[in-house]
This record gives C-alpha cells, sequence and structure tokens, in this order.
C-alpha cells in the first residue's frame, strides 16, 4: 500500500500521541540521570523502551518501512 495512502489524519493522530507519550518518558529518563538516581533510571529507560517499541510497531502494522525493510523492534 502506497504511503499515501496509509497517513491520514487519524493516523497522524496516532502518531502524534505516541510521539508525545515516548517524549514524556523521554524527560523523566533525563530527570533521573541529572538526579543520579539509579533506580528511577532504570524504570525510565524501561519505560522509554517500551514506548519507543509502541512507536515502531504502530509504524509497522501500518505498512511503514524504515530505511527500506520492515520496523524491527
Amino acid at each position: 500500500m502506497p504511503l499515501e495512502e496509509v497517513v491520514t489524519e487519524h493516523f497522524l493522530a496516532r502518531y502524534r500521541a505516541l510521539l508525545d507519550a515516548e517524549d514524556c518518558a523521554f524527560d523523566e529518563l533525563e530527570h533521573a540521570y541529572e538526579d543520579g538516581d539509579r533506580d528511577h533510571f532504570s524504570i525510565d529507560l524501561d519505560a522509554w523502551q517500551a514506548a519507543v517499541a509502541r512507536r515502531l510497531t504502530y509504524l509497522e502494522q501500518a505498512g511503514v518501512q524504515l530505511n527500506g525493510s520492515p520496523a524491527a523492534l
């Protein structure tokens, strides 16, 4: 399916929500790093990686290919 058919307003709204969640998770990770809080850093790192994985999975399910191949987790 051509990319033009995949990218709709609904697709963009959901993708924006996933990007926002990823950004929020990264902010928490950054704060834990700056505070030197190793326990929270590890938890926040996992949360950020999960947010990235959700975004990549969404793209893959929509048929969007990254770097010429399907998104890999």
